[in-house]
């Protein structure tokens, strides 16, 4: 008589998993939309390269059919959409990308609490060990917090991509054409900008741009932004600052 081995299954492991990603919104009319990514596009080749991107149709509201045509448009553009956010009970075709259920506005502090929570330090551990320090007295062998900024203190080279969700950036050299920085606080060059620089991208209206010589391809703040073409010539070459005043981009000398 002769017995079969037990076969040996592994289980398998499911993780859930966090990432910020670029929320377009198209609105109507759709054509001029669609022109405005156009000259978005034109002005920032490959800003969409390899970038996460959603589609939030809840402006919009198009029928199924609609979404299809869309999505094939997006993608001649170079830009993958990965899903798509709409409410109600739409019922999509197996070719388009999934539904987005229950997506929240990211924000810096939401992104740190889950750095906390990867690194084992979850919210509600310091919350306790601070209920059990004495009144009047800070526990000796806390640690302070990490600061939020991040310092590249290498030029930036053309292709290069920094992006910080956590606070500012701070180049202490030049920034090449080509190159970006995208940044959830406001960003500083100590040399000449001469990329793309996105500053407040995780809704932070009160960021701003700072550069000793500005060569910007383009600047934005919290998603208003402006390219070298529609920019001052007065301002190119000089030391600027880039700020949001009521939803408007402003570009001002800084001195």
């Amino acid at each position: 008589m002769t017995f079969a081995a037990p076969v040996e299954t592994k289980s398998i492991r499911f993780r859930a998993r966090s990432f910020v990603a670029f929320t377009l919104t198209p609105e109507t009319p759709l054509s001029e939309w669609l022109e405005s990514l156009d000259r978005w596009i034109g002005n920032s080749p490959g800003y969409f390269a390899g970038r996460p991107v959603v589609l939030n149709l809840n402006t919009l509201k198009p029928a199924v059919s609609q979404i299809e045509a869309l999505v094939a448009e997006l993608g001649l553009r170079g830009i993958r959409i990965y899903a798509i956010e709409l409410d109600g009970n739409t019922v999509l075709e197996p070719s388009l990308p999934p539904l987005l259920i229950g997506a929240k506005e990211a924000t810096a502090g939401l992104l740190m609490q889950a750095d906390q929570k990867a690194a084992g330090r979850p919210e509600e551990a310091g919350r306790a060990e601070e209920g059990r320090a004495e009144p009047g007295k800070q526990s000796e062998d806390r640690l302070p917090e990490a600061p939020a900024t991040l310092m590249v203190k290498s030029p930036i080279r053309s292709g290069q991509s920094i992006f910080h969700a956590h606070g500012d950036v701070i180049v202490l050299g030049s920034v090449a054409s080509g190159s970006e920085i995208v940044a959830a606080g406001s960003i500083h060059v100590y040399g000449t900008l001469r990329g793309r620089a996105s500053a407040g991208v995780l809704g932070h209206s009160v960021a701003r741009i700072f550069c000793r010589k500005n060569e910007a391809e383009l600047l934005s703040v919290d998603g208003w932004y402006c390219t070298a073409e529609e920019m001052e010539p007065a301002l190119r070459g000089k030391a600027v600052q880039a700020f949001l005043e009521k939803d408007t981009l402003r570009i001002a000398p800084f001195s």
